[in-house]
């Protein structure tokens, strides 16, 4: 079971990134290299608890369907996304924030998955899979970043409110 972990550091209000970070339409920006698209339940706007998602993307050549719930919430500090059916055995995807003052905020990911087919998926980890989820959460968390500091975040998250 490998665990991801990422910290990113951000000049911005922590209720900024946190809700950056549960906006459908800002990870559709940030995944747009996989086509990826909310397709069912939530698709647009803010995510919050006990909700859902459906997502469509192309990964390694194969369009795939994901669907994952907000499984634990308290703003603006914590919230958790669990995987309810795809291409994974399963996956938590945790989200902390928190203030480090001089306006900064630490974000840090915690994703803990596991690969499906046994043997044949750990051996999949170690080659390419954690490599390519790594890579995946730095560009999102790079666009939230950029969102964030940049001002921008007021076009995502004002419209929605």
């Amino acid at each position: 079971m490998p665990i991801i972990h990422i910290e990113t550091s951000i000049r911005a209000r922590v209720e900024v990134c946190f809700d950056l970070s549960r906006s459908i339409d800002l990870h559709v920006i940030s995944t747009k290299h996989t086509g990826e698209r909310a397709i069912a339940s939530v698709t647009s706007g803010l995510i919050g608890l006990g909700e859902s998602v459906t997502w469509r993307a192309r990964h390694f050549g194969l369009w795939q369907r994901l669907t994952s719930s907000i499984t634990a919430y308290e703003r603006p500090y914590y919230f958790a996304d669990e995987m309810v059916a795809g291409a994974l055995k399963r996956f938590k995807h945790e989200h902390h924030f928190r203030e480090s003052g001089n306006g900064i905020t630490l974000m840090q990911d915690v994703f803990d998955y596991t690969s499906p087919f046994g043997t044949i998926g750990k051996v999949a980890d170690m080659l390419f899979l954690k490599r390519y989820m790594t890579r995946l959460l730095v560009e999102r968390n790079s666009v939230i970043k950029y969102y964030a500091e940049s001002g921008k975040w007021q076009d995502l998250l004002l419209r929605n409110s």
